[in-house]
């Protein structure tokens, strides 16, 4: 099994594998997207297999990543979900309409940062966002684009929603974008595993933490 040939859509059945990543020094970042304590802090037995993936892989497999990406002098940079007003009044309306996706997580409380085992270090970008997309709303077109970044490596939560949306708006900039498999999750397997088909070679190429380290610029 490979990337090159796995989480294949309808659309990609029978297209050539793709060629290797170039990855280069200055020119690749790594993002993580929304890894906050309020999305581990439950007790629904319903979000007990998302809380596990998160604790046995997803957390682990993204530390893992920082620790190569910093390793090797490769900007890291974190997104996150949090308003700017403690009453919510400026976020975008996907994040105020009624049900499961209407957080209210004020920019400054616990429950919007980012959990300590990915704390960010001092000197690293961390955007603020009141929107699913990481670029949409913040600076971080602009600031990939001073960095000199041509490709980002994307890690977090949930893969069909900002993930999704995050790695789209990556796309439509032109930048190329890899998705880490087993440092990403949805809400349940099966929408993480139905998301990446949906969004691989058109929009990103997803690969596993193991195969997108062999990639890495020394």
């Amino acid at each position: 099994m490979s990337w090159k040939t796995d989480h294949r859509s309808f659309y990609y059945a029978g297209a050539p594998e793709p060629p290797d990543p170039d990855l280069r020094p200055g020119k690749v970042a790594l993002l993580v997207i929304d890894v906050q304590n309020t999305y581990l802090d439950t007790t629904d037995p319903a979000w007990a297999p998302f809380v596990a993936r998160m604790r046995g892989a997803v957390i682990p497999n993204t530390a893992r990543l920082i620790g190569e990406f910093r390793a090797r002098g490769l900007d890291v940079l974190f997104a996150r979900i949090a308003c700017l007003m403690p009453d919510g009044r400026d976020r975008s309306l996907s994040q105020r309409k009624p049900g499961w996706n209407d957080l209210l997580l004020p920019k400054d409380e616990p429950a919007s940062q980012i959990v300590p085992e990915l704390a960010p270090r001092p000197g690293e970008v961390v955007v603020t966002k009141t929107t699913d997309s990481a670029l949409t709303g913040t600076s971080l077109r602009l600031i990939l684009t001073n960095l000199g970044i041509t490709h980002v490596v994307c890690t977090g939560i949930f893969t069909d929603q900002c993930v999704s949306s995050t790695v789209r708006s990556l796309a439509d900039e032109s930048f190329d974008v890899i998705l880490v498999a087993d440092a990403s999750a949805a809400g349940t397997d099966a929408l993480h595993t139905r998301e990446l088909e949906v969004l691989n070679m058109i929009y990103c190429a997803v690969m596993s933490t193991e195969e997108l380290i062999t990639y890495l610029p020394a």
